[in-house]
């Protein structure tokens, strides 16, 4: 299968490796200590979905993602479902949201993960043909809804699969995340896995 034409919401591989992906959508406080947690933690790959309108007002934390060595992918410009919307629509929003990450970034995104993970196949099928892989998750840490540390470590390493995407957020609503990203990394290493980015998951793919 072609993976820019399908969803990808895990990958099926041999390899003991995890996407870690953050969908950033505002905020300018959560970021920072979300990154420094991965440096602490010597995590040198994960993904990063930036949402256009945050890039646009926090042009220099997109940079700082992206000097870090971060995959950074689209997540689009308006938070706003893609399935209630036209194919014209999703287009303008896409190469706008493309134009704002690529000025601010250099990155030209090969990877959409569309608002609050909203699609069906026309949706999937047009993101394709823009170019885009769709990208969703086979792991939810609920760290949106701030459940509590703990419950955040559990949600992310209890039944891991290799080639599991783990999704959280950055956003300054996620207000635990940060505390708890040091417990997961340990719990899935002492699991014995990897991390990798998204496109490094995709081309490990074994069917």
């Amino acid at each position: 299968m072609n993976p820019q034409f399908e969803a990808v919401y895990r990958v099926s591989t041999h390899k003991k490796c995890i996407a870690l992906t953050f969908d950033i959508g505002w905020g300018g406080k959560m970021p920072t200590p979300v990154l420094d947690a991965l440096s602490a933690s010597r995590v040198k790959k994960a993904t990063f979905f930036l949402s256009s309108t945050w890039v646009a007002e926090r042009p220099m934390l997109a940079r700082k993602i992206k000097n870090q060595g971060y995959e950074i992918g689209s997540h689009g410009r308006l938070h706003q479902n893609y399935t209630e919307h036209s194919n014209r629509w999703i287009t303008r929003e896409v190469k706008a949201a493309e134009n704002t990450i690529r000025k601010a970034t250099g990155v030209k995104c090969k990877l959409i993960r569309t608002p609050n993970g909203d699609m069906n196949e026309r949706v999937i099928q047009l993101l394709g043909s823009l170019g885009y892989s769709t990208i969703h998750w086979s792991k939810d840490s609920m760290d949106w809804t701030n459940p509590g540390v703990r419950t955040i470590i559990r949600n992310s390493t209890t039944g891991v699969k290799p080639g599991d995407i783990l999704l959280l957020h950055a956003s300054d609503s996620a207000r635990q995340t940060a505390r708890a990203l040091p417990f997961i990394i340990r719990k899935l290493r002492r699991q014995g896995y990897v991390f990798v980015t998204v496109s490094e998951l995709l081309r490990m793919r074994t069917k």
